[in-house]
């Protein structure tokens, strides 16, 4: 029921879906690179790996941020996959939220140090090139999409993150799943090993700009501030794992 409630928050956010955050490239409320025309999640059962896709009117991940120069407001565009995951499928300890796969581009700061996705042998350099990350979102009416990526105090909570993450007082991982932009079409490689083997689970697909904040207390670190497309118009999670 928790989870049900988050999702019809993201979906009453709709009447704010071009709320411009403060960085917000105009662009992309009209670049079809965001507009979702198709979804899927394929499950191969020779490999035991899940595809996860998302098709555009556009060219898929060729529109990006563009950098401001430093962390506080840095812009972060993303092809998000909200799920009915669990976060304890994904490395998380016991929490609420919606679990999200988040391939992300943003030009003013790497958040993968063990991954150098651009192989140019620096692995901090290389934050516009798109890249995945597992998040728990939760209700947040602060920001015009409402919903930011749920945030933890580490000097009071003890939490469980996975040791891939970058260490951030988020419920963000950096996994490093290789991210392929091809055309109309961008793809994420998730081993089902790293998913707990979970291949029942249902899904949405979602364009946003997100924004990140490190001077105001009154706004989360990562906040959703636009949604340019939902591939099921209401954000229902309708879709469903094929093999």
């Amino acid at each position: 029921m928790r989870q049900q409630t988050l999702i019809l928050a993201f979906i009453l956010s709709v009447s704010t879906l071009f709320a411009q955050g403060q960085n917000e490239d105009p662009s992309f409320k009209a670049s079809k690179d965001l507009a979702i025309t198709n979804t899927s999640v394929v499950f191969d059962t020779r490999l035991e790996q899940l595809i996860f896709s998302i098709e555009v009117e556009g060219e898929a991940g060729a529109s990006v941020p563009k950098a401001v120069g430093q962390l506080d407001g840095a812009p972060v565009l993303g092809y998000v996959f909200p799920t009915s995951l669990k976060p304890t499928d994904v490395g998380f300890g016991v929490t609420e939220g919606i679990v999200a796969l988040v391939l992300t581009s943003h030009p003013d700061f790497d958040d993968t140090p063990l991954w150098d996705e651009n192989n140019d042998k620096d692995f901090a350099n290389d934050g516009v090139i798109w890249h995945p990350h597992w998040v728990v979102l939760n209700e947040d009416k602060r920001v015009a999409g409402g919903l930011s990526v749920k945030q933890f105090n580490p000097e009071k909570e003890k939490i469980l993150l996975p040791p891939t993450n970058p260490g951030m007082p988020m419920y963000m991982d950096s996994p490093g799943f290789p991210v392929i932009t091809m055309g109309k079409t961008i793809r994420v490689i998730v081993p089902a090993y790293r998913m707990n083997h979970r291949t029942d689970f249902s899904f949405d697909a979602v364009t946003a700009y997100m924004q990140v904040n490190g001077s105001k207390k009154d706004l989360p670190m990562l906040g959703v501030y636009a949604v340019y497309s939902v591939a099921s118009g209401d954000l229902s999670l309708p879709y469903k794992v094929s093999k």
